[in-house]
């Protein structure tokens, strides 16, 4: 019995280790390559949009609310975005790219 006690937490470590780094190895090099898609989940309030979306690599300029929605303005590699967020469920809805 002792030796199952510790087999299968070292089990479970070196489950959680592969996943873990197989998660790692996918992430994108570039910030740009992860940004925001429509139906992915922005947050439900300003502050939470802004953080998530500068992980992604955007520069949020404002957020404003506009017809029930959240609407963040942004810039992404030199680009200007409107994201519109729904603040019920927190997933983008739409995203626009101004010229």
């Amino acid at each position: 019995m002792k030796i199952s006690a510790v087999v299968l937490p070292a089990v479970a470590v070196a489950a959680i280790a592969s996943i873990t780094l197989a998660g790692v190895s996918s992430l994108p090099a570039n910030p740009a390559a992860a940004a925001a898609s429509q139906g992915s989940y922005a947050g439900k309030s300003g502050d939470e949009i802004t953080k998530s979306l500068e992980e992604q690599g955007y520069e949020v300029r404002k957020i404003e609310t506009e017809d029930g929605y959240l609407e963040a303005y942004a810039l992404l590699d030199g680009k200007r975005f409107e994201i519109y967020v729904d603040p019920k469920t927190g997933n983008i809805i739409k995203i626009e790219q101004d010229d």
